[in-house]
């Protein structure tokens, strides 16, 4: 793998996702040099000028330049926000086939390259994805990494924060599961400025209801924004430059991310979005979480729809 002091990034597709993970990325100061690749390279280029005009004003300075898949052989992380975009009234999960063969291309080339880092993927149906990038990769698992339900998260937190008036920072609460329709958030375990919020729904029992609102305005967020504007490319951008500061900054610290799993939460040879704790190495080990027994069968119910279309992308045998 590359030495710990290389902090060189590549990033492949500078759709809205790309440009807005670059921008992050750039702010951050938490990359030395950031290569990104793309078909349109005269859209590329002016991406390009625009970020290396504004690098004066970021905290430090970081070298953007239009990549090739050469740049892969030095790279420390190579993240893959290319492939068809999400459409209005389409599911992640509709984007599956054409983006699969999309990540057979990109993946060839990368390791042709001579890759030895960290994948971060975060084309969707990013779980059965992440699970494409790995297997033709080659990669060990904790050495490919989807952006999982770390926007969804984010959001829920966002949400909560604005219902209880308190800064998202101060909110602990996971949305875990398929970054799609089957997602679900845990209750459970959350936590509002150190309060249980186990403890908060059983003396409440209205409360119930308002967080399931709540959650169910965060798990179809995307399509709001969707129709809105076209694309959802901000708050994924900032997740993926905030899982790259984890990986390149050795950090140890847990995200709710796509991870591998191997016997956590009942579930083998399954990516799927789950915490798990990120260092340099790339998934340190994933968290399981002690779900109820209503999470635990929504949580399954989720693993199981990605199990069928990954099934279907690799069958058994």
């Amino acid at each position: 793998m590359t030495s710990f002091a290389e902090r060189k990034v590549v990033l492949i597709g500078a759709g809205d996702v790309g440009v807005a993970c670059a921008y992050s990325l750039i702010n951050l100061g938490i990359t030395d040099h950031l290569a990104i690749i793309d078909i349109d390279e005269k859209k590329l280029l002016g991406n390009v000028m625009d970020l290396n005009h504004g690098v004066v004003w970021a905290q430090s300075r970081t070298r953007v330049t239009m990549g090739t898949y050469e740049d892969c052989a030095d790279a420390a992380i190579v993240i893959i926000t290319a492939g068809a975009a999400q459409k209005p009234g389409e599911t992640r999960l509709d984007l599956v086939d054409k983006n699969a063969a999309i990540m057979k291309s990109i993946v060839d080339n990368v390791m042709g390259a001579g890759f030895n880092g960290i994948f971060l993927v975060s084309t969707n149906p990013v779980d059965v994805l992440t699970y494409a990038v790995w297997k033709y990769s080659g990669l060990d698992s904790h050495r490919v990494i989807g952006s999982g339900t770390v926007l969804d998260s984010a959001r829920f937190r966002f949400m909560l924060g604005e219902r209880y008036e308190v800064a998202p920072s101060s909110i602990h609460a996971y949305i875990i599961g398929e970054h799609g329709d089957t997602e679900l958030p845990v209750l459970s375990s959350a936590t509002i400025a150190g309060v249980s919020m186990r403890r908060m729904m059983e003396k409440d029992p209205d409360l119930t209801p308002q967080l399931e609102k709540i959650f169910e305005q965060t798990r179809d967020a995307a399509y709001r924004i969707i129709d809105a504007k076209g694309s959802t490319s901000y708050g994924i951008g900032m997740g993926l430059s905030r899982i790259t500061r984890a990986i390149l900054e050795n950090q140890d610290v847990a995200l709710p991310v796509s991870a591998h799993l191997h016997g956590k939460y009942g579930q083998d040879d399954l990516y799927i979005g789950v915490p798990a704790v990120i260092n340099r190495g790339g998934i340190r080990r994933v968290v399981e979480l002690e779900l109820t027994d209503h999470e635990m069968e929504r949580f399954t119910h989720s693993a199981n729809t990605l199990r069928q279309i990954q099934d279907r992308l690799f069958p058994a045998g």
